[in-house]
């Protein structure tokens, strides 16, 4: 079988990491600081924004592609991957170093857990049942 509707979200995913990581390079280096955040909270958000993004996104990416060659009708897929998109671009925006929690932040990693969680199960799902 052939991945179809992943690559979509792979690349449409992989334009997102590369703003994020444009971000927190820029603002080093308007900043001057080469390692850390230099104790900027600006750049502190950036680093994190990026790093959140890299913490999660590879393996949900991972799993999708693993549900798809399984054999998960494509619609399916497509939701997965759409809800990890949205997730992902929304996430960003809520996380903040000045607030523990916003809606946004709790939105965005909602979904990509539950991306995560879904495409677990339906992995599980179609190997062992």
């Amino acid at each position: 079988m052939e991945l179809q509707a992943t690559p979509i979200y792979a690349a449409l995913l992989g334009i997102l990491m590369i703003v994020l990581t444009v971000r927190v390079i820029m603002l080093r280096s308007s900043l001057d600081i080469s390692l850390g955040d230099g104790g900027n909270p600006a750049l502190l958000e950036r680093v994190r924004r990026h790093g959140n993004f890299a913490e999660y996104v590879p393996l949900a990416l991972i799993l999708i592609a693993l549900v798809e060659l399984g054999g998960l009708a494509l619609v399916w897929v497509h939701i997965l991957g759409g809800i990890l998109v949205v997730s992902r671009v929304i996430q960003p925006f809520g996380l903040r170093a000045d607030v523990t929690s916003t809606p946004l932040r709790i939105i965005g990693n909602s979904a990509s857990f539950a991306v995560i969680m879904a495409a677990s199960l339906i992995l599980l799902f179609q190997n062992f049942v």
